[in-house]
């Protein structure tokens, strides 16, 4: 096995006129097997991850793999995408077509997959070049646990150039990214369409702030390194036009680590969007301090809908958290309708059983609209996992089982693995009893959006939050009604809640609006029921196959 890393290059004899196939692991995904799926850990990020204790009012979507996805855009070389196949689809593409490059994308916990996938490859399709990439790169003795020519950590769109003897610093074309696909939630499927999803646009990856436990910061450099696929407002702007028209979108999703952390950036976009009358509506990823950087009004004037946001411990020295009284910044937000997904760590080195229900108390007083909760997790390539390898701390544990959503994977000094998984669902379902169901909450915060906003002076700032209300006029009063009624008997206290927002809701919109509650309100709360039965029994979900081809002709 010939493994090579980007510091000594090779280039494929065909070069651009290689065929390359990049594909993403196999499924099933929420059905435990032999090659490290499992049921508690999902492809689902909002199910998985943020609002799994909420049943039926669970958040459910897939997302695509933007990595595979970035690379086929930016090579020259005729090249198909395969996104989430089965193991005989996957077959299936290696003998309809003669491949020179196989390229295989995974996270760490599907590491059994790809060397399944690996092993394939080389039965059906030998005269392929196997190339692995995705954090399963970062484990550490990857060159033994599969049979791969080239393992590529980092940059992909980079090294893939290289191979094919292209020019590495070239422009970065962005592919038309759909955010989420196959919504559903009470058991309604959402119908795809632009006035229901935003598109994705991937401006950095890496971070500047390197917390210990970040896969992401560690697999591009580490703290402070990062690499900005757009360094300015105008390239950013550009691209957002380009998809505003191609993909008939008004909202973005920006997959950057810290996208307020660039002030320069954001400001001259701010710049761009009110001399075009841009209304566009923006999801970000941000630290406290970042956020700190801005007034209210500038970013509403932005148009941030929705933050991401790490709301650890006040107690856990990360400097994100600095000088930053949460409590107060995301009720200040939600003022100003601002969305936000609250993410906390269970586990950290201070917890123990006697603070760690304060420290899940803290987290959800801040009433976010999602809360993520993860346990402190070591994974392969962080600094974390380092230093707890240096300190004989790891445990014997799977790698499929090293996703922060089940049980800690290493020794605790007060808290342990059976007692971290405990710790976690506990604040799951308290944040769940306590709030509510997300679905009623960023209605809430949409609301007080609305009604500080509508009648502002700012043309471009009324017709955004016309937008975000847009479904609350219509639909969302009737799943409001099926929600205060199916959570009746189990939490009165939130049902109350629900019951008045639907009022609230009622009288803001009027006649047309109660009149669709009474035609909703009843179907929607069937379908929760029913997919509350279905959950119960074991239902699960998994996302549809998908193959794309640029620069194709059929070989």
């Amino acid at each position: 096995m010939n493994v090579e890393h980007t510091e000594t290059m090779t280039i494929h004899p065909k070069g651009a006129q290689a065929r390359v196939l990049l594909t993403s692991v196999f499924g099933p995904y929420a059905q435990d097997d032999e090659f490290g799926s499992r049921s508690i850990n999902p492809m689902e990020l909002y199910h998985n991850q943020v609002t799994r204790m909420q049943g039926s009012f669970s958040l459910r979507m897939f997302h695509r793999s933007w990595g595979i996805m970035m690379i086929q855009k930016n090579i020259p070389a005729p090249c198909a995408v395969l996104d989430f196949p089965t193991q005989e689809r996957f077959a299936q593409e290696l003998r309809d077509h003669r491949y020179d490059i196989v390229g295989i994308s995974s996270i760490i916990v599907n590491v059994g997959k790809v060397a399944e996938m690996c092993r394939m490859v080389r039965a059906i399709s030998p005269g392929s070049v196997i190339v692995v990439g995705g954090h399963v790169a970062s484990v550490p003795d990857i060159e033994e646990r599969i049979d791969a020519d080239h393992i590529v950590r980092g940059d992909g769109i980079a090294w893939m150039r290289r191979f094919l003897g292209q020019d590495s610093s070239a422009p970065i074309r962005h592919p038309h990214i759909v955010s989420g696909f196959d919504m559903r939630t009470m058991g309604i499927k959402v119908p795809d369409s632009a006035s229901s999803t935003a598109a994705t646009i991937i401006p950095s990856v890496g971070c500047p702030l390197g917390c210990n436990f970040c896969t992401t910061s560690a697999f591009f450099g580490g703290k402070g390194k990062f690499l900005n696929f757009y360094n300015t407002g105008k390239e950013l702007f550009d691209v957002m036009c380009e998809m505003e028209r191609s993909m008939k979108v008004q909202s973005f999703f920006m997959m950057d680590e810290n996208f307020l952390l660039h002030r320069k950036r954001a400001m001259e976009l701010l710049d761009l969007m009110k001399a075009k009358g841009k209304a566009w509506a923006m999801y970000v990823f941000s630290s406290a301090n970042a956020i700190g950087k801005y007034t209210m009004k500038e970013l509403v004037e932005l148009g941030i809908s929705w933050i991401w946001m790490g709301l650890e411990s006040p107690h856990s020295g990360y400097a994100k958290l600095q000088g930053q009284d949460t409590r107060a910044l995301t009720h200040e937000l939600r003022q100003h309708g601002i969305k936000l997904l609250g993410s906390t760590i269970i586990g950290l080195e201070h917890h123990t059983p006697a603070n760690i229900e304060q420290e899940i108390e803290h987290a959800v007083a801040h009433e976010t609209d999602f809360h993520q909760f993860m346990l402190y997790t070591p994974v392969p390539g962080t600094p974390l996992y380092k230093e707890m390898e240096e300190k004989k701390l790891l445990l014997d544990v799977n790698l499929a089982d090293i996703h922060g959503q089940h049980k800690f994977n290493f020794q605790h000094a007060a808290i342990s693995p059976d007692d971290s998984n405990r710790f976690l669902n506990m604040a799951f379902l308290r944040d769940f009893q306590r709030n509510g169901p997300s679905l009623y909450r960023i209605c809430r915060t949409t609301m007080q959006g609305w009604k500080r906003y509508k009648n502002d002076a700012d043309p471009r700032i009324r017709k955004r939050f016309e937008w975000e209300v847009r479904s609350i006029r219509t639909a969302y009063s009737g799943l409001l009604w099926a929600m205060e009624r199916q959570l009746h008997s189990s939490n009165a206290a939130v049902s109350e809640q629900v019951r008045a927002l639907r009022k609230d809701v009622e009288s803001e919109f009027g006649i047309l609006t109660r009149a669709l509650t009474w035609v909703v309100g009843p179907v929607a709360l069937w379908t929760s029921r029913r997919e509350q039965k279905r959950l119960a029994g074991g239902k699960t979900y998994e996302p549809k196959t998908i193959v794309e081809h640029c620069n194709w002709t059929r070989a």
